[in-house]
């Protein structure tokens, strides 16, 4: 078994509320549960209006397979076009 967590910075840089940034990210995190089997959630800079931290955690039974699951979500994320993306990084759990 192979667990793989994507933290991914996520940039909004023509918001200007706490409000507009829960909205837009709402919109990633259901368009991305409906589309792919995954779990993500906002896990760091809760109080910062232009950026948040996504965290997203796939398993399965390959390496391969859950790295290209992970790009796919973050390709997914971009082109919805609703933020600018930063920094990415990856890690993988094997058990």
């Amino acid at each position: 078994m192979v667990v793989g967590v994507l933290r991914l910075e996520v940039r909004l840089p023509e918001n200007h509320s706490l409000k507009g940034k829960r909205s837009v990210l709402r919109t990633i995190k259901a368009r991305v549960q409906n589309k792919f089997n995954v779990s993500i959630a906002e896990c760091d800079d809760h109080d910062l209006w232009q950026r948040a931290i996504l965290g997203v955690s796939q398993v399965g039974a390959d390496r391969p397979h859950v790295e290209r699951c992970l790009q796919e979500v973050v390709r997914f994320i971009d082109e919805l076009q609703v933020a600018e993306l930063g920094s990415e990084h990856v890690e993988f759990l094997h058990y």
